[in-house]
Order: structure tokens, then C-alpha cells, then sequence
């Protein structure tokens, strides 16, 4: 087995987490969960599996995904981000285990592609085929940036290459289900989108570049795609997705998908940033105190309130870095 282990937040996740750690034995028996006070069974399926499981309040992702880091009690020289409702290929799994050992010691972190699976319908247009995601590090060598949305692993040192097979996200969740969680995250969307403008927390993120590594373009294009003109820019990303990027090649049910994530979704966000600037306007002061308010969230770095059982903002602590898909 590979030198790896692998971390991954729960939040009632007994239809996923079976699955998930399943996929992970191939290359490794080290899998450290953190889990925010599930109501469900994910606990007692995690650790008849052998993985260790701690429960911690949760804050935001990217506090509870540092806690991870910092508390695993497995001292193997990778780590690896998982999400509950993903599961390693096997193909990937044997590519961990033939070439992660061999890799030189300049190469601090790896890429993998994600393929997101909507109603069983594997979503390849519209920008969502391949999703490279850095989910491999080396220890010490990796940290989760402090965002609001859009989490990624940020490398202190070293360089990542790309692994060439697949990990798959697959939720199992109704779309009620899905339509509240978005409804949830478009809070937090609504706040990394105020960040940009107003950076509540000063902290350290991916530097945006258009020709740079995913997570770099996703924050460039994030950084554009902010300063468009509120509703406008919802038709936009839609068109741009559906017909330029080809997504009407995914069928009926990629139509659903990339209407309801790709315009939906990002309407709803722009008539909560309304409610933000109708209630608050645009002073700094007033929009942190309209989130403490109205939303118990603290907008300035390390003030967020823990809370439990479970995440407060509704999300899915088996979601790191973008939307959830079905």
C-alpha cells in the first residue's frame, strides 16, 4: 500500500461513507474522518470499516478541514482530501500505489480529475469534465485555504504534477435535498463574492491566474465573473456553459444539472447579494454587522462561531469545493 492517508469530513453521510472508504482500501487503511456530529449511522459504518473517527464542531470547511490535518494520527508521508459522496476508481487507486512512491522530492502535490455523476448521467460538457482538483501532498506541505467557498489545498513548497485517472462524485441525495443545500451555500457564495470586494478576513489565498492551475483559473474567472452586473451575469455563465461549452451534448438530465447549477443557483446568489445591499447597503461595517445579524456569521478571521450537532450553514461537510451534484 501507498504511504497515504486520507481525510474526510462527515456530516450524516451512512449512504455515502460505506462507499467511500470501500474505494479507499485498496492503497491504504489509514482513513482519519472528522466527523461534526452526525444524527446517522455514518459514525458506526466508518469505524466498522477501520477508520478512526473524532467529532468536532464545526466552524467552516476549511477550519474543520485544518483541524484534520493537524490531529490525524496517522504520520504517513502523503495526505489525501476525500469528500463522503466521492469514491477512488480503481484505476486511480493502482495508479496511488505505483506511482506515488516513486515520485521525486521536488513534487509536493498531485492532481486528479473529478467527474461529477448527475442521476447516474456522467456530466462530460459544459466545463465540468475534468475538474483537476489537487488532492494528494505531502505533509507539512499542504494547507486548505481559509475561503468562505471554493476551498482548495495551497501548496507551501515543492510542485504538483497530474495523475491521469479518475475519482467520481456521485451523491445519492433527492433533489429537495439538493435545491436546500444550495440554498445554504448561496449564503457563503454571496459572502466570498462580498470578500473579494471588501476582504473581510486578509488571509492568504490561490493567486488567480488565467493560464495557471485549475484552482487558479476557477479564482481568476471568480474574480471577472464578481464584477459583472448583478443578474446579468447569471444568463451569461448559463449560456456560456450550455451552448459554447456544449453542455446540451449531456441530455435531458445535464439540462436539469446545468440549469439548476449554472443558472438557478447563481441567481439565487445575486437576489441574496440584493438583500445584502438593500438591508445594509455597501458600508463594510454594516454588511459585517447585517451577517452577524441575520446569520450568526462573523465575517472577520477567526470569529466565526462553532456550532453543533452538524454545520450551521446547512452544508454538506462531505462537499469541499464547490456546489454538490446528484
Amino acid at each position: 500500500m501507498a504511504d497515504v492517508s486520507v481525510i474526510i469530513l462527515t456530516y450524516n453521510e451512512e449512504k455515502h461513507i460505506a462507499r467511500c472508504v470501500q474505494s479507499l482500501h485498496p492503497f491504504t487503511d489509514k482513513i482519519f474522518i472528522v466527523d461534526s456530529f452526525s444524527t446517522d449511522r455514518t459514525v458506526e459504518i466508518a469505524r466498522s470499516l477501520g477508520a478512526v473517527v473524532v467529532q468536532n464542531p464545526w466552524v467552516n470547511y476549511a477550519t474543520q478541514f485544518n483541524f484534520g490535518i493537524t490531529h490525524t494520527p496517522f504520520k504517513t508521508s502523503w495526505l489525501m482530501r476525500m469528500d463522503a459522496d466521492e469514491y477512488v476508481l480503481p484505476e486511480l487507486a493502482q495508479e496511488i500505489n505505483q506511482r506515488l512512491p516513486a515520485l521525486p522530492e521536488h513534487v509536493s502535490g498531485v492532481y486528479v480529475k473529478r467527474r461529477v455523476l448527475f442521476f447516474n448521467r456522467w456530466i462530460k460538457h459544459g466545463t465540468y469534465y475534468p475538474i483537476w482538483l489537487m488532492r494528494l501532498w505531502r505533509r507539512d506541505q499542504g494547507i486548505c485555504e481559509e475561503t468562505w467557498m471554493d476551498e482548495h489545498i495551497k501548496l507551501v513548497k515543492g510542485q504538483p504534477i497530474n495523475f491521469q485517472h479518475d475519482l467520481v462524485d456521485h451523491n445519492l441525495n433527492n433533489l429537495t435535498w439538493w435545491t436546500q443545500k444550495h440554498n445554504n451555500y448561496a449564503i457563503r457564495e454571496v459572502i466570498d463574492l462580498l470578500n473579494i470586494k471588501y476582504n473581510f478576513d486578509n488571509t492568504e489565498r490561490v493567486e488567480p491566474r488565467l493560464f495557471g492551475s485549475q484552482e487558479q483559473r476557477t479564482r481568476f474567472f471568480k474574480i471577472q465573473y464578481a464584477s459583472l452586473p448583478l443578474f446579468t451575469r447569471p444568463f451569461l455563465y448559463f449560456l456560456y456553459r450550455y451552448i459554447i461549452r456544449l453542455g446540451f451534448l449531456d441530455g435531458q438530465k445535464g439540462l436539469v444539472w446545468h440549469f439548476l447549477q449554472g443558472l438557478w443557483y447563481r441567481f439565487l446568489v445575486d437576489a441574496k447579494l440584493m438583500e445584502v445591499y438593500f438591508h445594509a447597503g455597501r458600508d463594510k461595517q454594516a454588511i459585517i454587522d447585517f451577517f452577524r445579524t441575520e446569520y450568526g456569521k462573523d465575517l472577520r478571521p477567526g470569529r466565526e462561531r462553532a456550532a453543533a450537532p452538524g454545520p450551521v450553514d446547512g452544508r454538506n461537510t462531505g462537499r469541499p469545493d464547490r456546489p454538490v451534484a446528484l
